[in-house]
């Protein structure tokens, strides 16, 4: 079995699934995948970092057993109980009875719920060490990262951090593990989208795991997605950061709802009008052509977001209620909202996303327009004023 090292004694055993269509069974995996990733160090005492989705367990085994040469495995680390990291915890302990599983207090709840597994546990709380050898591993307790148990471990001789979630990415590794090995532009925006719909609504959590790890020096970081980041620590942590804090940079994403094009239509004169205002980065976006997670992205990317939508039984358009519903969850913070929309015969969609854009306490343009029916020829003076006002805003 093929296996890759990635330092002396430490060695990458997870595995790429090219098949999955939905990550989490709503996220399009599109043509880039995902990747599992487990690490192995040998060393006096043998550890596992994470395992693997049940579907792919039989390849990790191979790998281990492969890497191990019949030797006993001493340790699991679980750094997250998400199954598609946990899910091979059942299939480990059959092929090695003796494993000591390592975690904290809330991990063993999790592996008790959802392996049935009580004994032959190993608690460690934040800073706690645990010795294999040469290495000394250091566990640091991240909660919300995206679960209640969630941790990290810090390998103190290689300066190897094992960060679970954090800092990974979708898209399988092709060929190479570590990003010096790869061509790592296609991660950057598959890491933003990755984090506005896995981690996003957990900013202060992530602050205050940075926060702690600020003094820890990095030569390495071991994610369970996406690659190992050794050249690339810096802007990892630094795109990590700013998404934390809810920053993002000057631009613009239009989002809307239409059935038959007129709201459509005025998305259209409106990204024309910002533009000409002075806007750039401007992302247009027909909710019933582009995946909410590509919006929700965009919207983790940029400071400004206009949504248009047409009113639908004295409602919202269904997709543009859906992904605001979403917005809400990912409680997103610090944009500039605008909005505007359609009617037939009585409109109720723009008076909903005045108080979308309230709820979330976000800077909203003062000018919205509703067209009935089709454009007037005042209307598109009013959406050259409300491009003007909102660039102002976005300025400010």
């Amino acid at each position: 079995m093929v296996t890759k090292k990635i330092t002396e004694d430490t060695y990458y055993v997870g595995v790429n699934d090219r098949r999955i269509e939905l990550f989490e069974n709503m996220i399009p995996m599109k043509e880039v995948g995902v990747s599992y990733n487990s690490y192995l160090v040998v060393d006096e005492k043998t550890a596992l970092f994470d395992t693997v989705e049940i579907g792919f367990s039989e390849h990790l085994i191979e790998k281990i057993q492969a890497v191990l040469q019949g030797r006993s495995l001493d340790y699991l680390i679980i750094n997250h109980m998400e199954p598609d990291h946990s899910g091979a915890i059942r299939q480990i302990r059959r092929l090695y009875p003796d494993v000591k599983i390592v975690g904290n207090a809330k991990t063993f709840d999790m592996v008790a719920g959802y392996y049935g597994i009580t004994d032959g546990l190993h608690e460690v709380k934040d800073g706690d060490t645990l010795s294999l050898g040469t290495h000394t591993l250091r566990f640091y307790i991240t909660p919300m990262i995206h679960w209640p148990e969630t941790m990290m471990t810090y390998d103190e001789l290689t300066q190897t951090l094992y960060s679970g979630d954090a800092f990974g990415t979708f898209g399988a590794l092709d060929g190479g593990i570590v990003d010096d090995e790869l061509d790592v532009s296609r991660y950057w925006d598959e890491m933003i989208r990755y984090y506005a719909n896995i981690v996003g609504k957990y900013g202060s959590p992530v602050q205050k795991a940075l926060e702690k790890l600020s003094s820890v020096t990095l030569k390495m970081i071991c994610t369970t997605h996406g690659p190992v980041w050794k050249q690339n620590i810096s802007e990892v942590i630094a795109l990590t950061d700013k998404m934390s804090r809810y920053e993002a940079s000057e631009g613009i994403v239009i989002v809307y709802g239409s059935m038959y094009g007129n709201t459509g239509h005025m998305a259209e004169i409106l990204a024309m009008e910002l533009n000409a205002a002075g806007a750039k980065n401007i992302i247009v976006h027909n909710i019933s052509r582009t995946h909410w997670s590509d919006v929700l992205r965009d919207v983790f990317k940029y400071k400004g977001l206009i949504v248009g939508s047409p009113t639908y039984s004295n409602e919202l358009f269904p997709e543009i209620e859906s992904l605001l519903k979403k917005i809400e969850v990912h409680a997103v913070k610090n944009r500039v909202f605008g909005y505007f929309g359609s009617y037939t015969w009585a409109g109720a969609a723009v008076k909903r996303l005045k108080t979308f854009g309230e709820s979330m306490n976000w800077a909203i343009c003062d000018i919205a327009v509703e067209e009935k029916q089709t454009l007037k020829p005042e209307q598109y003076g009013e959406l050259n004023q409300m491009a003007k006002q909102f660039v102002e805003l976005l300025r400010k």
